[in-house]
């Protein structure tokens, strides 16, 4: 059986067994890190909306500077309206759990990673919507969204 990294935080596996396997017999899909303070709103939904729909072109991870509990309004509104419960799979991380990135996307909030390695970073420039209504919250997920599914065709072309 491969050996399958984990979290030193949750336990969780942090790399598919399937991403092990193809990378034993030399294909690599790239590995993406999620970055934001907290790790527990936008990083969150981008790293639930990756798994979901871009889990076929590249691993996906999430992690804070400073992490803390994953916002409950997050989860209710990713499994409520988009159908995916995220509360046992994913968990709150600090950056040094992270395995080695070849992208690292950074949410907006003005995170420096000066100590996350990778060969392509770019901000999102997307507003924090922790405290605000439904209506917020449903217009930050839409835009991580569309932003995940453009990430992924980005990939998928050769342009990233």
């Amino acid at each position: 059986m491969p050996n399958i990294q984990r979290s030193r935080t949750s336990g969780a596996d942090i790399i598919s067994e399937k991403s092990v396997v193809q990378e034993a017999h030399g294909v690599r899909r790239p590995r993406i890190a999620f970055v934001c303070v907290h790790n527990s709103c936008r990083s969150q939904i981008a790293e639930a909306f990756s798994r979901a729909y871009a889990h076929d072109t590249f691993d996906v991870f999430s992690a804070g500077t400073e992490p803390s509990e994953i916002d409950p309004d997050a989860l209710r509104l990713l499994t409520d309206r988009y159908g995916i419960n995220v509360k046992d799979r994913q968990s709150s991380k600090h950056i040094s759990d992270l395995p080695r990135v070849d992208i690292v996307v950074t949410m907006g909030c003005g995170v420096a990673c000066p100590n996350v390695l990778c060969r392509h970073s770019e901000d999102w420039g997307i507003g924090d919507p922790t405290g605000s209504d439904d209506a917020v919250f449903i217009e930050v997920m839409e835009t991580v969204y569309e932003k995940v599914l453009d990430l992924r065709e980005r990939i998928r072309s050769g342009r990233l």
